[in-house]
């Protein structure tokens, strides 16, 4: 590995701590990049979830100190996507390069659609509108289990065995899946759905993870160096969002994913 290397993931980490800041995304651009670098696509994988597992317990102390934090639902929740997460994550190291690379450009090129489209925010203005006045799921500290009936705590725990399984396998998007699961089937607000969010994607992150490195699948210097730009990249972000909007970075985004899909699924090589 040369310097050079590790300054060209350093800007992708920054980069996609920019992305993720705006709307998410940032794994669309540091997976392919890690892989077109010569990592095996198992190996990127894992070395790109030491970023997100970092940024994800940096996001867990902020909503905390704000008072959004709920350890009994975030369980609840996260058990199954532990289980989940470990199975998914097993299927990605059991597949060759070849396909994992067709795999992730499809992915790809779903998730920026969902960018674009932004279902996420649909469901939560249908919420929105649907919510009782009286309710007091809005205040910060309630929203635990007992707020919910079995039968959404249930539909949850499933769902959330999905969310895992799809994080432990490649993890690009999964925001998008959480807001829509979460809005469905709770009707909590965004806020509280992103502190649950990032709760549980640390838990099942941090068991995925141990997969990869167990099966020695992980580049620490490069996973620690992607982490750190991201850590730039998040600060970043939230001043680009005020000063350009977010028109930019998704301009950038869709660009971005549209060469390295192609790249993965070999489309360069029909012109050259």
């Amino acid at each position: 590995m040369t310097f050079t290397q590790v300054i060209l993931i350093f800007v992708t980490g920054l980069i996609a701590g920019i992305l993720n800041t705006v709307g998410g995304g940032g794994s669309l651009l540091s997976l392919p990049v890690l892989i077109f670098m010569g990592l095996p696509a198992a190996v990127a994988n894992g070395t790109n979830r030491i970023a997100l597992m970092i940024q994800n317990i940096v996001a867990i102390s902020y909503f905390r100190h704000k008072g959004f934090f709920y350890p009994k639902l975030s369980l609840i929740l996260g058990i199954p996507a532990i289980l989940g997460s470990i199975a998914g994550a097993h299927f990605a190291i059991s597949l060759s390069d070849e396909m994992f690379n067709k795999i992730l450009a499809f992915v790809m090129l779903s998730v920026l659609i969902l960018i674009l489209w932004r279902p996420e925010q649909k469901f939560l203005k249908s919420a929105e509108e649907n919510k009782d006045p009286a309710s007091t799921q809005e205040a910060p500290g309630n929203g635990e289990s007992g707020n919910f009936s079995r039968l959404q705590l249930s539909l949850a725990a499933l769902a959330f065995f999905g969310v895992g399984f799809y994080g432990g396998f490649i993890q690009a998007g999964v925001g998008f899946i959480i807001i829509a699961a979460l809005t469905l089937i709770t009707g909590m607000s965004l806020v509280k759905i992103n502190s649950l969010k990032v709760f549980v994607v640390a838990i099942y992150m941090l068991a995925s993870l141990v997969v990869f490195i167990i099966s020695g699948k992980v580049d620490w210097v490069l996973g620690f160096t992607l982490a750190a730009g991201n850590a730039v990249g998040a600060y970043l972000g939230s001043s680009l969002t005020i000063s350009k909007g977010d028109k930019f970075v998704r301009l950038f985004l869709v660009v971005t994913v549209l060469i390295m899909s192609g790249k993965l699924l070999g489309l360069h090589k029909l012109f050259s």
